[in-house]
């Protein structure tokens, strides 16, 4: 270790005490550096103070500093910049703050016994001040993550509940949040807080990383707040407070966008709302969160399993099924040949076991099921049962159904390449009817084309339903390339920008590793058709895009307001290009190793671009 240096103009500096090789001073000098530093008004202070950020974030299960005292030093920190406005605003003191949660945050959020050290040192009552605004969005940022460590320990939620405000202002900055970046900071360029544009780039950026940045930001303010409700929300003492229509109806549009994807967000904190029955009432009660929860179970969202499982326990749970299940079993039906999602296994089997027992179910509860349900619930549980005649029928029999199948298929393909776009769905459906339960890429296939004919057809919801199907027949699950871009249209025809947005990417994913010489992206470049599709998405599904509405969004050169950012594309949204079609016209493709539609075609519907075989 190297000696401390004897020419050093700053006795006692931190960096200088922490080089000290005889471990018993360079502990003594650093517990003397804590209790001493909030004391201090020197210059400079913010370097010690990001240096231990740095650390937190390196090493946050290291105990040294914890046993040194660094909570009451941040403690302390915190506490001098809300109460001593002429100190915060000296040198570079403004940045204190910040840090000072932070290290908090990056200490609390593995180890609960370093929780435990913290809520002892007193943090909780600073914190609760950053929360509730006392200086800027930017504090609040890091002030709720520390919170919400704190929280999710057992021994130290108590003390975070405590504060009966916690509850409250973070529910209020999950709601918010988004707005408060956009208009504190987002907006207008020339009024952005130098310290919260270094903070953003580290000082090494310019507009555009800024405005990159708060956007990140702002999500995880709003993500980290539903991860401090969810804490509360597994407490049912809490719910009520929590289940308010106003706020619950907004959650499944809180999902962490592009740039926080990794963040469960609102639909994490609906599904831990609906695991107690306290919780499940006033979800049931919200038509819109039942909506919302079909489109999530019907997308290739990460989180799409937190979906299912809020449907099936509302479906469980007999004082709330009748109000749920007429939206519910569609959309869980079309799950049902889902075999393993995530952690998740024999999830097709759970599906139709929950659907069938509501379906049995005696008194009035039954009386609440529509006939189209009832039908829909039926034709599940008979495919259900033809799996287990076709178990005992004859290897040759079965051979013949699916020849027989595929005459069928071909026939529809035939239709539809002569523009006989409904008989060629009656066609595919024929076919299925016929093709052996067993035989999953034949009927992904079928599915899928059909889905196709919907689309043509003007009928998104039941292109929708075939396409989920044929995602599920697929393995892996929701990795089917065709199937993720008929959906992302038929989504794009009802103007569901998030599921369309997702699926139209991981199709483009999905081109990437294809062997398929139609999908396989030519000279790694993304088709035209979908990037138009997933920048029209995106610039719709833009995290600011409501606080720019309401506020005024961001003038353009002819003075108008674009609510889609600085780089919007006003371009309406065409179809194919000439050079994304092969020869302008419709064929099949009998090739079973790729037995699906092939062809990019702009002929038929405008705005629907065709992969077809």
């Amino acid at each position: 270790m190297d000696k401390i240096p004897s020419d050093c103009p700053y006795p006692g500096c931190f960096f200088c005490v922490m080089k000290e090789g005889n471990p018993s001073k360079r502990r003594t000098s650093i517990l003397k550096f804590f209790r001493d530093l909030p004391a201090q008004d020197d210059d400079g202070q913010v370097l010690p103070v990001s240096g231990l950020w740095n650390t937190a974030m390196a090493h946050p299960n290291d105990p040294e500093f914890i046993n040194l005292g660094i909570f009451e030093c941040v403690t302390a920190l915190i506490w001098k910049g809300l109460k001593n406005r002429l100190w915060l605003s000296h040198d570079q003191n403004i940045y204190i703050p910040y840090y000072a949660a932070h290290i908090i945050g990056s200490y609390s959020m593995n180890m609960e016994e370093f929780a435990e050290r913290a809520v002892h040192a007193g943090v909780i009552p600073p914190l609760v001040e950053l929360l509730r605004g006392r200086l800027t969005w930017v504090e609040q940022r890091v002030a709720v993550r520390a919170l919400g460590h704190l929280a999710t320990y057992s021994s130290t939620f108590p003390a975070v509940a405590s504060h009966g405000e916690v509850l409250e202002l973070a529910i209020q900055l999950a709601s918010s949040s988004l707005e408060i970046v956009y208009s504190h900071f987002y907006q207008f360029v020339d009024r952005r807080i130098s310290y919260h544009c270094d903070l953003l780039t580290r000082g090494m950026g310019g507009v555009e990383m800024e405005s990159r940045k708060a956007e990140e930001w702002a999500s995880q303010l709003q993500c980290w707040s539903l991860q401090l409700i969810n804490c509360f929300a597994f407490k049912p003492e809490f719910l009520f407070d929590i289940c308010r229509p106003e706020f619950l109806v907004k959650l499944p549009a809180m999902w962490g966008g592009l740039v926080n994807e990794n963040s469960p967000a609102g639909i994490g904190l609906l599904r831990t709302i609906c695991q107690h029955k306290l919780g499940r009432g006033p979800v049931a009660n919200c038509p819109a969160v039942i909506d919302a929860l079909c489109n999530i179970v019907r997308s290739s969202d990460d989180w799409q399993y937190m979906a299912i499982d809020c449907l099936l326990w509302l479906l469980e749970d007999q004082s709330t099924s009748n109000k749920v299940i007429d939206k519910a079993a569609p959309a869980l039906t079309d799950l049902a040949e889902i075999s393993v999602l995530g952690d998740h296994k024999r999830l097709g089997d759970t599906i139709v076991n929950v659907l069938q027992e509501r379906c049995q179910a005696q008194g009035t509860a039954r009386n609440y099921i529509s006939s189209r349900t009832k039908e829909q619930i039926d034709e599940l549980l008979s495919s259900r049962q033809r799996i287990k005649w076709e178990k005992n029928m004859p290897k040759e029999d079965l051979q013949i159904k699916q020849a027989a199948a595929l005459v069928v298929k071909l026939e529809g393909n035939s239709l539809f390449s002569s523009g006989d776009i409904s008989g060629a769905a009656s066609k595919y459906s024929e076919a299925l009817a016929l093709c052996p339960m067993k035989s999953k890429k034949e009927r992904l296939v079928l599915y899928s084309n059909r889905a196709q004919c919907y689309l043509l057809l003007q009928q998104p919801l039941a292109a929708i339903s075939d396409a989920t199907r044929a995602l599920c027949l697929h393995n892996p699950p929701n990795r089917h390339a065709k199937s993720l871009w008929r959906r992302a249209q038929a989504y794009d025809m009802l103007g569901l920008v998030k599921e369309s947005l997702l699926d139209a990417i991981l199709f483009i994913n999905e081109c990437s590793q294809s062997n398929d010489p139609d999908l396989s992206l030519r000279h790694n470049k993304v088709p035209d058709y979908a990037e138009r599709l997933v920048k029209k998405q995106m610039h719709a599904a833009w995290l600011f895009r409501e606080a720019a509405i309401k506020h005024g969004g961001i003038p353009t050169e002819d003075g108008s307001g674009d609510v889609y950012g600085p780089e919007a594309d006003d371009s309406e949204w065409e179809t194919a290009s000439g050079s994304d079609v092969e020869n302008g016209g419709q064929e099949a493709d009998d090739n079973e190793e790729n037995d699906d539609m092939d062809m990019y075609d702009k002929s038929t519907t405008k705005g629907i671009i065709l992969i077809f075989g």
